[in-house]
């Protein structure tokens, strides 16, 4: 040994820095065996090239980067009894000689043809991930067309996914007593009380060491540590307003001290009546509302803040659940109507012998109580469900209804988890526990027993990852993912998919319906109110029509509450000089800035650019700007105008930044501290207010207009969706559709709730053009900062696509926004018949196009997005 590194050291082969100590661990021998004079004067800083060294033991490592397959290490020997399929392991990777935690997929005893590094440290004693897990990933990155390592990185919690430069901070809310730790745990958070945060590469410093991860991964566990970019906040609980007696009226059995009460408010009959509907609420519930209170004595909170001050009564808040309502009453019960329970028999039956079943039921239908009876029983037998819903904001209604049944049974996973606590979920999941409720990315958790997945609104758009990759639908990849585990699926939605539909209509899927709401409450009665017309008459109250109008007083004189629906955010989407018609763009992308009046500046919605409000006309100095158009904010600013006195509240992606936002405008609404709510798509999204009598959709053209072959069932589906808000529980509901074209035949479809004529018409278009569900849909979009470098490279792609599948492909074309984020963009479309094997050969024509394009001089920098199943 001592001639071998002498040897390499005169050749000056190097490659890996080490010490005589840490040699003698990796190659399994005693120090005594390796003598100082193979190395420097330190005994240290001399590099080896280790596959001189016949290793036998060899380790396929998936990073979380794009690399185009796994990587192969070479395990020491000291570490071959640690290292197993699904740990994570300490690896350097590429030139600039940077740390990453992989995950060991494969131990192998077969030498690679390449020269190999070393596993330098195991970090799991246990896998964290199963051969189930791993099968999805692998389907994901071949399906989507992306790489392993993509896939894994978009699946791994944060903080199980260490580098060079993560960087770390203390874990807020630990208590900082760190006499548990040993002596380098210790001096890692000891460290960090002194500098606010560290990079794995300074812990290295600190500790004099090269393999850290599996000390940070310990502090990780412990509490100690977060990683900065996941510190969030969690979520807040709703918090209800109540109101009750104070001393010395709320001892008093004998009435004497209450009628004192009654004296003190004699003079005012609001007050008074606030004491009468107490008294007879009190002998009902023990726990008193404040909203109940504005309900039965018809007063708002000004009332009961007068009484306060008396010191009659004191209102206090307390945690509670955002449900409200029949859902409550019928899971107490552990009853079910009768469409239900039909429901339910049919979904067992369709399970007999299809995988997936559809359930297609109308809004307020009571779909959800139907989701609960099929997860008791699986969580019966000790089976997990995983149930999916397509945003965040879903869930703060869900998981309180489902706490109800099954407690400390079931969690909750979505992306404002903060690291420790997602890697905590991850460890439940993967030793059983029975249901989890998450967005997309839960499918990526590691199931033990898994039984069914509910995908909720399996219609909603979100289930789509856009970017980066994998660029999966969660909705398609739950049925795949069942499959490995032999569950089943359960689609549930008020608005199916075409998609979805035609499979139940092939019977590939069951179908199961539910017509009729809880209770037989009347489906909203539906308005189309002409906006051109009224235009004419000057009827228009600035882009409201004299009919919502009276309507919306209407609503609020019976005290009902309203939802307007207009799906674009900010105060107007164009700014412009009416003397020259320059208009206000962004210099990131080719789309008009949006003015957003309450932070006075323009903004772009596509790449964040913001910028001030010019004084004048930048172009002819003209000193008059107009805005044109419509957004959220401006309906707002004008209903202001229009119902000064009625409470407004606005919920979009400007009002919703923060944590708890989305959360806290939707508690306003239940408690009825909000009367009207004007909202995007948020409002649309399957929630479940009990006294929403009117709900307006302000202009149903912009939804209609879109350059989409989806655009007719995305509108179809945004319009029944938030149609369905109205009328939910004890009467009829009502709602106004604005639009410029009434004679639209969607518009029929939705007054008359009729989803299998939209259905029929739609699937006629869609065979006649070749689009989803008779034909697959795989987009490709290059992309480069130089139009002239994207054109010149698109040629080479084009001609190798063209000759490989001819008129199957469209393009390349321009797309509506030609520049996003300084890149500009070409995009192609290939229409591919519904046969696997042509679908895999297009996927591999497409990468060896990508390949010769960008390994010509000149393009090696142009990016290529692949998207299987857009839109």
């Amino acid at each position: 040994m001592k001639t071998i590194f002498y040897l390499l050291f005169k050749q000056k082969v190097v490659i890996f820095d080490i010490n005589l100590t840490n040699l003698s661990k990796i190659l399994g021998l005693n120090s005594h065996n390796v003598h100082n004079d193979s190395f420097d004067e330190e005994g240290n800083n001399l590099e080896l090239f280790f596959n001189t060294i016949d290793f036998k033991h060899f380790a396929t490592v998936v990073l979380p980067i794009a690399t185009p397959k796994p990587y192969t290490y070479h395990i020491p020997n000291e570490l071959i009894e640690k290292v197993q399929f699904g740990v994570r392991v300490e690896v350097q990777f590429g030139a600039g000689r940077d740390l990453y935690s992989g995950l060991v997929i494969e131990v192998t005893d077969k030498k690679p043809e390449h020269d190999t590094k070393p596993v330098l440290q195991v970090i799991d004693n246990e896998p964290i991930i199963t051969e189930k897990q791993l099968q999805f990933w692998q389907w994901l990155a071949s399906y989507y067309a992306c790489t392993l390592g993509e896939v894994m990185n978009a699946a791994l919690p944060t903080n199980m996914k260490l580098t060079s430069e993560t960087r770390i901070v203390l874990n807020p809310e630990h208590d900082q007593d760190f006499s548990h730790l040993d002596d380098k745990e210790y001096l890692v958070a000891e460290a960090l009380t002194i500098q606010n945060e560290l990079t794995i590469k300074d812990i290295q410093k600190i500790l004099n060491q090269k393999t850290v991860y599996p000390i940070v991964n310990r502090l990780l566990m412990h509490g100690v540590l977060e990683l900065k970019e996941e510190l969030m906040q969690k979520y807040k609980p709703k918090m209800v307003a109540y109101i009750r007696l104070k001393e010395p009226y709320a001892s008093d059995t004998e009435g004497y001290a209450l009628a004192a009460a009654f004296d003190l408010v004699k003079k005012s009959d609001k007050q008074t009546n606030v004491l009468l509907s107490y008294a007879q609420l009190v002998r009902q519930q023990k726990l008193i509302k404040c909203s109940d209170i504005y309900e039965k004595a018809k007063v708002d909170i000004s009332v009961l803040r007068a009484l306060e001050k008396k010191g009659i009564f004191e209102i206090f808040e307390q945690e509670a659940s955002r449900i409200a309502g029949y859902d409550d009453e019928l899971s107490d019960a552990q009853t079910v109507t009768e469409q239900q329970a039909r429901a339910i028999a049919e979904i067992a039956e369709s399970f007999k012998d299809k995988n997936v079943t559809l359930l297609h039921g109308v809004t307020g239908s009571g779909k959800t109580r139907v989701y609960l009876e099929l997860i008791n029983d699986a969580v019966l037998r000790g089976e997990q469900v995983l149930y999916l819903l397509p945003e965040i904001a879903l869930s703060n209604q869900i998981i309180r209804r489902l706490q109800k049944f099954f407690g400390d049974n079931i969690s909750v996973y979505h992306s404002r988890l903060n690291g420790h606590e997602r890697v905590e979920l991850w460890q439940q999941t993967i030793a059983g526990k029975p249901v989890i409720l998450g967005v997309r990315s839960s499918l990526f958790l590691p199931f033990k027993n898994l039984k069914y997945i509910i995908v909720d609104e399996e219609h909603d758009p979100s289930f789509k990852q856009h970017d980066p990759n994998p660029r999966y639908n969660a909705r398609d990849a739950a049925i795949y993912l069942a499959n490995l585990y032999g569950a089943k699926v359960l689609l549930g939605t008020a608005t199916p998919s075409v998609e979805s539909y035609a499979n139940a209509k092939m019977k590939k899927y069951g179908l199961v319906e539910m017509p009729v709401r809880v209770g037989n409450i009347e489906m909203p009665e539906i308005m189309i109110v002409d906006s051109r017309e009224e235009m004419k008459k000057r009827t228009m109250h600035g882009n409201f029509t004299s009919r919502l109008v009276e309507e919306l007083k209407a609503a609020l004189a019976r005290g009902e509450q309203a939802i307007l629906f207009q799906n674009r955010r900010g105060y107007a989407p164009t700014m412009e000089c009416p003397t020259c018609n320059w208009t206000s763009e962004c210099k990131n992308c080719d789309v008009t800035l949006t003015y957003h009046k309450f932070s006075n500046s323009l903004n772009c919605h596509y790449c964040g650019y913001h910028a001030k409000i010019p004084k004048e006309c930048p172009a002819c100095g003209s000193k008059t700007l107009t805005i044109k158009g419509f957004g959220t904010e401006r309906i707002e600013d004008e209903l202001k105008i229009l119902l000064p006195d009625a409470k407004i509240g606005r919920m979009d992606l400007d009002t919703s930044r923060s944590k708890t936002a989305h959360a806290n405008i939707i508690n306003d609404f239940e408690e009825k501290r909000i009367e009207i709510l004007i909202g995007t798509q948020m409002v649309t999204k399957g929630l479940d207010f009990e006294n929403v009598g009117l709900v307006g959709i302000l202009s149903a053209d912009n939804l209609l207009r879109f350059p989409d072959f989806r655009a007719t069932e995305r509108a179809f589906q945004l319009m029944l969706q938030v149609s369905g808000r109205a009328g939910r529980r004890h009467k009829r509901g009502r709602v106004i559709i604005q639009t410029f074209n009434v004679k639209h035949p969607i518009l029929k479809d939705i007054i008359d709730n009729n989803y299998l004529d939209f259905f029929n018409r739609e699937l006629l278009e869609r065979k006649t053009f070749f689009y989803p569900p008779y034909f697959r849909l795989i987009a490709v979009s290059l992309k480069h900062k130089k139009p002239e470098v994207l054109k010149d490279a698109s040629r080479i792609f084009t001609k190798i696509v063209k000759e490989k599948l001819g008129s199957r492909v469209s393009g390349p074309a321009v797309p509506q926004v030609e520049r996003v984020n300084t890149y500009y963009i070409l995009d192609y479309l290939i229409k591919i018949e519904k046969d696997l094997k042509t679908i895999a050969l297009v996927k591999d024509i497409i990468a060896y196009a990508t390949n010769e394009m960008q390994h010509t001089e000149g393009y090696s920098n142009v990016r290529v997005s692949v998207d299987v199943d857009p839109y």
